[in-house]
């Protein structure tokens, strides 16, 4: 049996919404393997926050 088949055979029985679970979770897995992580990018806008001030500039303007 391929793995297709598996799966379609355990998610035959499920009440409707844990049908539609596993299909969010499919889609989630396909973006996630279309666009890799990145954390920093992530963070980028809250470390900017700390970062990207005068009082930032002066502490390490004589580095």
């Amino acid at each position: 049996m391929s793995t297709k088949e598996l799966i379609e055979k355990e998610i035959a029985d499920l009440p409707e919404q844990l049908q539609r679970k596993v299909y969010d979770f499919a889609v989630r897995l396909k973006r996630n393997e279309d666009e890799p992580f990145n954390g920093a990018e992530l963070s980028e806008s809250v470390l900017a926050r700390d970062w990207n001030s005068p009082e930032e500039d002066a502490a390490w303007a004589n580095l």
